[in-house]
C-alpha cells in the first residue's frame, strides 16, 4: 500500500499489519477519491479491541491482521488521515473480505463494517483494468439494472457452457434452468379472507435459476391469506452492485424498486442477501423519504412467515432430518436465526438439526466463490463436511448464492439443497 509518509496504523503492541509500514507521522488531508468513502464517524467507531478476529473467516484461515476487520479498518483510517492512498494493495485487502458481516454482531462499539466496506470498494473500483474490469462493469453496472439483459444472460448461459471455467460450471444450477420456462403470476389471491398485500421481490439470480423458490413462496403466502403481487417494473435489488463498489448502479436499482413497491403493505424477499440490502435503502439513498418508508416495509420471507404465525401444514413431505444453514446476511446482518427453525418445526415429524460451526460462512458471499476461488473452496469444503456430519439428506438454505455453493461442494454425497419455503410448500401439498 503506497504511503505519503510513514504509516501509523494504531494497532495493539506486537500486531503487524502485513504489507504496510508501522511508524509515526502527522495526519494530512484525507486521500479518498470520489464521493463514496467510509464515513469518518464509522471509521472512528472501531476501538481496535480485536473481539471480531475469531469471528472473521478470512482471519481464521490466514491469521493475518490485514485479513481481519480491524486490519481493514486500520487501512481505511490511514487513507482517511492522508497517510496512505487507495491503491492496488488497499484494493487487495478489501477484495479478500467476504462481506459476511460476522464482525458486526460481536462488536462492542457497533461498527457498521458492511457499509464501510462497500464505500471502500467504491474507492478502488476505478482502478480495475483489463478484461476483468470491463466484465465487472458490464455485469454490475449494465446488466443487473436491466431485466432484459439479465434474461438474455440467463438464456445464453447453456450456450456459453463450453467457454466457462470448470469451477464456474460446477457452481451453476443447470438442472433448475427449466424452472425459468414458466412465468410467475403477477397477482395471486388467497382462497379465504385477505390479510393484506405482499409484494414479492422476484430477484435476479433467484428468478432466473431458482424460480421454483419464487413459485413456492407465492403458494405459501397465499395459503396464509396474503394477496401476492409481483410488480413487473421491479429490478434486481442492487445488493451485488453495492457489495462490489458500484454504488451508483445500486442507487439506480433502488430507486426503480421504490416506485415498484411503494404501495404494498409489505415487501418480502426470499433471498437473505436481498432482504438485508433492501432494509438499508434508507442509508443507500440518504435523505430520500420514500427510501426509508419502503425499507421499513421490507421483510425476509422466513422472518415474515414466523411473525405472521402461519397455519401448520397437515403432512410431512417424506423428510425426517433437515440441516439448517444460516446465510450470513440473515444471521449476521438481520439477526434472523430462530424464525426459519420455528417455521420448519411446524412440519409433522420433521427434525431440524444444527450444523457444527453453523455460523461460519460457506464461501459463496455474492461473487466471492468466483473472484476468490481458493479461499471460497476452503470454506465450502468445511461447510460441506459439517453438513454431511449431521446425517441429514436435506440442507435448507435461504439464499441462492449459498445454495449454489453448498450444492457444488456436496456433489456426489446424496444431499439435496432446498430453500426452506420449498420444504414448507411440499408439506402443504403432500
Amino acid at each position: 500500500m503506497s504511503t505519503r509518509e510513514p504509516l501509523d496504523i494504531h494497532m495493539p503492541e506486537g500486531i503487524h499489519f502485513v504489507g504496510m509500514t508501522a511508524a509515526g507521522g502527522p495526519a494530512a488531508e484525507p486521500s479518498w477519491r470520489g464521493p463514496d468513502f467510509p464515513a469518518e464517524s464509522d471509521v472512528a467507531t472501531c476501538i481496535a479491541c480485536g473481539l471480531c478476529l475469531p469471528h472473521c473467516p478470512t482471519y481464521r484461515l490466514t491469521q493475518e491482521e490485514s485479513a481481519s476487520p480491524r486490519g481493514r479498518i486500520a487501512a481505511m483510517r490511514a487513507v482517511a488521515e492522508g497517510r496512505a492512498i487507495p491503491d492496488p494493495p488497499f484494493m487487495r485487502f478489501m477484495d479478500l473480505c467476504l462481506a459476511c458481516r460476522a464482525c458486526e454482531p460481536v462488536c462492542p462499539s457497533g461498527v457498521r463494517f458492511g457499509r464501510m466496506l462497500e464505500n471502500a470498494r467504491a474507492q478502488v473500483e476505478p482502478l480495475r483494468k483489463g478484461i476483468g474490469g470491463r466484465l465487472r462493469a458490464l455485469g454490475l453496472g449494465f446488466a443487473l439494472p436491466r431485466r432484459r439483459a439479465l434474461d438474455a444472460a440467463a438464456a445464453l448461459t447453456p450456450l456459453a457452457k463450453p467457454l466457462l471455467s470448470r469451477r464456474i460450471k460446477r457452481l451453476l444450477p443447470h438442472a433448475r434452468m427449466r424452472d425459468a420456462l414458466t412465468s410467475l403470476p403477477r397477482i395471486s389471491e388467497p382462497r379465504g379472507e385477505v390479510r393484506g398485500t405482499v409484494a414479492l421481490l422476484s430477484g435476479c439470480v433467484q428468478d432466473r435459476w431458482f424460480r421454483e423458490v419464487n413459485r413456492a413462496s407465492i403458494r405459501v403466502l397465499t395459503q396464509s391469506g396474503w394477496r401476492v403481487v409481483v410488480p413487473n417494473s421491479q429490478v434486481c435489488c442492487g445488493a451485488l452492485s453495492a457489495h462490489y463498489g458500484r454504488l451508483d448502479s445500486a442507487r439506480e436499482m433502488a430507486r426503480k424498486n421504490l416506485a415498484a413497491f411503494e404501495t404494498a403493505d409489505f415487501v418480502v424477499a426470499n433471498a437473505a442477501g436481498c432482504s438485508a440490502h433492501m432494509k438499508e435503502y434508507g442509508w443507500l439513498l440518504e435523505g430520500e423519504p420514500t427510501a426509508l418508508a419502503v425499507a421499513g416495509k421490507v421483510r425476509d420471507l422466513m422472518e415474515f412467515l414466523a411473525d405472521e404465525a402461519i397455519e401448520p401444514p397437515p403432512a410431512n413431505p417424506r423428510m425426517r432430518l433437515v440441516a439448517y444453514h444460516d446465510a450470513c446476511h440473515a444471521l449476521h446482518a438481520q439477526g434472523i436465526r430462530d424464525q426459519p427453525r420455528k417455521i420448519l418445526s411446524l412440519i409433522p415429524g420433521l427434525e431440524v438439526v444444527e450444523i457444527p460451526r453453523g455460523e461460519a460462512c460457506c464461501g459463496a458471499a455474492g461473487l466471492y466463490n468466483v473472484l476468490e476461488p481458493a479461499m471460497a473452496e476452503q470454506l465450502g469444503r468445511a461447510k460441506a463436511e459439517a453438513i454431511a456430519s449431521t446425517g441429514a439428506k436435506v440442507v435448507a438454505s435461504a439464499n441462492p448464492g449459498c445454495t449454489m455453493q453448498i450444492a457444488a461442494c456436496l456433489a456426489g454425497r446424496g444431499i439435496e439443497a432446498l430453500h426452506p419455503v420449498e420444504i414448507l410448500d411440499r408439506a402443504y401439498r403432500a
